[in-house]
């Protein structure tokens, strides 16, 4: 019993560790991109790149085995699947609605309005992040059909918040205020179903005759 508690304390500890730093991040973001906060824009960018992928690992340690056959393994792929586009598309938001559309605003001629130049990317960039975002909601769902044969309606309380906090983040990104709060819902989220999902499956063995 105390093993199995340590165990699924570190696998809460390692499905939230991405939401709350992405959440503390959110609390420094700019709220806009101008010529004075496009070098910070652009550097905290760079900084998100490798965080925002890691979010998957709230989906990708509770289906950490072998899909199994038939359903709940078609399911375990999808959500697996879902789970790399979203990084990809997700990515890619950062890498042109941040870091190109701050690269560019700041080595802008001065005194030029910055729209022109940021405006085309960030349309770029949040047609890329709703992708994304959407994605999420699909693999958290696929994620959910997954687990249930094996542990039954404990996944529906996590399932339920990483929904609610995947549709916010289709147009919240981590923006104080509402960003920060849909990745502490991802986190909490996250660390529900790492809870349900770390307990003794509920999948009784068959018996002969």
């Amino acid at each position: 019993m105390t093993a199995s508690l340590v165990t699924t304390s570190l696998r809460i500890a390692l499905v939230t560790a991405a939401p709350l730093a992405l959440a503390a991040v959110g609390l420094v973001h700019p709220h806009g991109l101008s010529t004075s906060t496009a070098a910070d824009w652009a550097d905290l960018h760079i900084l998100l790149l490798p965080l925002f992928p890691l979010l998957t690992l709230g989906l990708l340690v509770p289906l950490w085995h072998r899909p199994p056959p038939g359903i709940e393994g078609a399911a375990t792929i999808a959500a697996w699947a879902g789970a790399f586009v979203y990084a990809a598309f997700y990515t890619g938001l950062d890498a042109v609605a941040g870091i190109a559309a701050g690269t560019a605003v700041e080595h802008a001629v001065a005194g030029a309005d910055p729209g022109p130049l940021k405006r085309p990317l960030y349309e770029v960039g949040e047609s890329l992040g709703q992708v994304g975002a959407y994605a999420l909601i699909c693999a958290v769902v696929a994620a959910a059909a997954a687990l249930w044969p094996r542990h039954g309606a404990r996944v529906l309380p996590g399932t339920t918040v990483l929904v609610a906090a995947g549709w916010s983040f289709v147009d919240s990104h981590i923006f104080w205020p509402r960003g920060v709060w849909t990745m502490c819902g991802f986190a909490l989220g996250f660390a529900l179903l790492a809870w349900a999902t770390g307990s003794r499956s509920r999948r009784r063995p068959r018996t002969a005759g």
